[in-house]
């Protein structure tokens, strides 16, 4: 009720708004949770069997940050039921074009002078519209094809104002209902607010971009488009466009003169690189996200979702995909268990999930699609929570492996990993992974030669008393944290030899 929904006062005719659409498909039961104090829902719950089709022509309606929400608990197969996550994937931010009389000025007030002036030729007819942006093809001056983003205009205030409303009801979900705590649904409104201040603010693409471009700057046959920063701002993007064939099928690839078998181990490539090497990776690689181009390279667009992987999530997913490949039960148990944020799983139920997973996908060609089809709902009925940033890798993974394989059918994603754990190894050993290392710890010595003399009297003076309890000093804790990673590289340098010695042989 209005009395404990802690969102702001000025966000009630939105709340009411909100209460309309949910009532008007059929969702009396959800929207009597954010009726005003005094008002009711007159619409009833509908056909359960329905529910979750009108929960996402709802979402539609909506807008932007409710379609967000959507996506995101889309790639929670780890907690929703099926039929639920098969709807909330079909979630589009499609949404009509605007005439660019009515983008122009927002458009010409961010590049700071006329388009006439910016653009030799500008294509006022969009190429795609979504419900945050609308995409137009210009020309520069010096000839270069290039596109243009725009952000719609008056989107921001009502998309914030959403947030609250999200953030104020996952908040008194969790303090009223122990599913929606052990959904952690006050985390994922947190997610949500991110991802969409970082999707509102078009700088945040065009660095990632700036930063997968340098990650892939020695492999000619990745491209990702060059921003035009001094044309660029936060709801302005340009960038180069690309021509190219977006990889729906063998045939379309086969008539552009493009080898499908050649692109699906580049593509395989490129996302496993991105993952367990870079640290950086594509959210969503789907193929209209996707262009291939003649010489078997492949384009990577639309940036705006790029996950990060820490050293930590990558050695556990080496150590996941190396327990499937080697059908060990008892290693996959080990994963699952690190990786349940909720803690409440048992150890038995978990031990039991490890060895249904690997005596059905274990052992033999290692097809992503279906094994995560059966292991998120695995999840689900043990009680593991997974983390959001894994759930992301997944699903990057599972899309990659249907484009692949819808190209090249019969593509065995387990050689891809083989070649990239081989690279994985090369990257430990080069020169650009220790020198940071190198570098930290000759900083902490030289500290430590400065401060020499006086931690040689503290140490005459330790021998001189009677003996007490040791306190390392702020020096000595700088000088074992570069030393300590430095062990750490060396261990996980020798985890993936072990790996790739098993994998290889």
């Amino acid at each position: 009720m209005m009395h404990s929904f802690p969102g702001r006062a000025a966000d009630s005719a939105r709340l009411a708004e909100i209460t309309r659409i949910l009532a008007r498909h059929g969702l009396g039961w959800l929207a009597a949770r954010f009726l005003p104090s005094g008002e009711s829902a007159d619409a009833g719950d509908g056909d359960p069997a329905t529910t979750p089709r009108r929960v996402r022509l709802a979402l539609e309606e909506l807008g932007p940050a409710w379609i967000k929400l959507g996506q995101i608990l889309a790639t929670r197969a780890d907690l929703l039921p099926p039929e639920w996550i098969a709807e909330l994937e079909r979630l589009q931010s499609q949404a009509p074009t605007l005439p660019f009389a009515a983008l122009r000025p927002d458009l010409e007030q961010a590049l700071g002078a006329p388009v006439d002036a910016c653009f030799a030729s500008f294509d006022e007819a969009p190429l795609a519209a979504a419900s945050m942006a609308q995409v137009h093809r210009a020309t520069l001056h010096d000839g270069r094809a290039v596109v243009v983003k725009i952000r719609r205009p008056g989107i921001t205030a009502p998309m914030l104002a959403d947030l609250r409303l999200i953030a104020g009801a996952a908040a008194l979900a969790e303090r009223t209902n122990a599913q929606a705590r052990r959904l952690r649904a006050g985390a994922m409104a947190a997610e949500l607010a991110d991802a969409l201040r970082q999707e509102l603010d078009f700088t945040v693409e065009g660095r990632n971009a700036d930063k997968l471009r340098a990650d892939f700057a020695r492999n000619p046959r990745v491209i990702v488009p060059e921003i035009h920063w001094p044309l660029s701002s936060e709801s302005v993007l340009v960038m180069d466009y690309v021509a190219g064939v977006a990889p729906t099928s063998a045939q379309a690839l086969l008539e552009a003169g493009i080898d499908p078998a050649s692109i699906a181990a580049l593509g395989a490539d490129v996302v496993l690189d991105m993952v367990l090497i870079n640290g950086r990776f594509h959210g969503d690689p789907h193929p209209g996200n996707l262009r291939c181009t003649p010489g078997n390279g492949i384009a990577l667009l639309d940036l705006g979702l790029v996950g990060q992987v820490s050293p930590r999530r990558r050695e556990e997913f080496i150590r996941f995909t190396q327990a499937l490949i080697t059908a060990d039960d008892t290693a996959m148990a080990d994963v699952l268990a690190t990786w349940d944020e909720s803690g409440s799983a048992p150890p038995a139920a978990v031990a039991a999930a490890a060895r249904r997973l690997v005596e059905t996908h274990g052992g033999q060609s290692l097809r992503l699609a279906p094994m995560v089809a059966d292991f998120l709902p695995l999840l689900r009925e043990t009680g593991i929570v997974m983390p959001s940033d894994l759930l992301l890798i997944f699903k990057a993974l599972v899309t990659i492996d249907g484009v692949l394989t819808r190209i090249e059918p019969g593509f065995d994603l387990a050689a891809a990993l083989r070649r990239s754990t081989l690279r994985l190894v090369a990257a430990r050993l080069s020169p650009d992974h220790w020198q940071p290392i190198v570098r930290a710890l000759g900083l902490e010595l030289a500290h430590m030669g400065n401060d020499a003399p006086r931690l040689l009297r503290a140490a005459v003076q330790r021998l001189t008393q009677p003996p007490a309890p040791i306190e390392p000093s702020p020096q000595w804790a700088a000088l074992v944290r570069p030393i300590t990673r430095a062990i750490w590289g060396a261990g996980t340098l020798v985890a993936v030899a072990v790996m790739a010695a098993r994998l290889l042989g």
